[in-house]
């Protein structure tokens, strides 16, 4: 038993040294991100800081024992394959991937270097992996939506505007994580009474005329379901709520701070910070199909007070109750 102890020390102790060498030779493990943003958008980068924060929190340091290869797609879909070989043909030892799109694209380019997903939308649900507990293959990460994620945010849009009879999901049909997220709205709307107008953006432009058909089809209240290209443009997004006299929920943060209604859904700055911590096992040898993927066990309320006046809508006290932030 000795002698195996020993042989343990010395084995580890040598990989250590080799590791150190290999980094001081300027050959610290890569890693790949690849974002649905650009790099000067201060939204998405607010999004990488968290991930780069998560992995100093470890003990890396850029440049030292770790290399950050960001990857930009400019809120094109089409240019996440690219973006995914790219890094392959760079021998990164892990990619991280913001959103199911992303994910899918990477998982498509390669079936052996290990993806870490981040923020993305019921990975079993759109087959991305088999279950939570044991994903499989080089696939692992962070879940954002449990299957009662849209029911609540479409039952909160009811407590503040209950006369409302018509709602709006604003769904982006290239993501193929939100199509089972649209299984959930139809059945949210069927439980609450009210008749659902699925609009479909896939772009900013598409984005402006689903608003204009939300107001054609007198939709008396909108949820915006979790996109990348929605998070790139959430401003935009916000604003042609408060134009069409809409109120909405949404699931980042953000929409809020911007004039949103509400917000309803889990910390996705955590989620980023936590995805350091599955490429840390993996560096260290774990692999992805070993780790359960998280789901977030908490999600905040958050209510705009000023916008609620602005619509002429009284947020109901025991919602109030309920809210983690409200800005006023």
């Amino acid at each position: 038993m000795r002698r195996i102890g020993l042989a343990v020390v010395l084995v580890l102790g040598l990989s250590h040294a080799l590791l150190a060498e290999a980094q001081q030779a300027g050959e610290a493990p890569r890693v790949g991100y690849i974002s649905p943003g650009s790099s000067s958008n201060s939204f998405r980068q607010h999004r990488f800081e968290a991930f780069r924060q998560g992995l100093r929190d470890l003990g890396y340091v850029e440049g030292r024992n770790v290399v950050l290869e960001p990857r930009w797609a400019e809120g094109e879909y089409a240019r996440y394959p690219s973006l995914a070989a790219d890094l392959i043909r760079l021998k990164v030892a892990a990619i991280v991937t913001v959103g199911g799109a992303a994910t899918k694209a990477a998982k498509q380019v390669t079936s052996t270097t290990p993806i870490v997903m981040s923020v993305v939308i019921d990975p079993v649900g759109s087959g991305l992996v088999p279950s939570l507990a044991r994903p499989g293959s080089n696939l692992t990460g962070t879940s954002i939506m449990g299957n009662d994620l849209v029911a609540k945010q479409f039952e909160l849009l009811k407590e503040v505007a209950p006369n409302v009879s018509r709602m709006a999901v604003l769904w982006n049909p290239d993501n193929p994580s939100l199509r089972v997220a649209m299984g959930h709205a139809n059945a949210a709307a069927r439980s609450l009474g009210v008749d659902l107008q699925l609009v479909e953006a896939r772009n900013p432009q598409e984005i402006d005329r689903a608003f204009a058909v939300m107001s054609r089809e007198h939709v008396g209240a909108v949820v915006v379901l979790p996109d990348a290209i929605y998070g790139n443009q959430f401003k935009q997004i916000v604003k042609l709520a408060a134009q069409r006299r809409l109120p909405a929920i949404y699931l980042q943060n953000e929409n809020a701070e911007a004039g949103g209604l509400m917000v309803y859904g889990p910390n996705l700055l955590h989620l980023e910070r936590r995805a350091a911590t599955f490429v840390d096992k993996i560096l260290k040898g774990a692999k992805p199909g070993d780790l359960p993927v998280e789901q977030p066990t908490k999600f905040d309320l958050i209510i705009n007070l000023k916008t609620a006046k602005a619509l002429g809508l009284t947020i109901p006290q025991s919602v109030l109750l309920r809210a983690d932030q409200v800005i006023e």
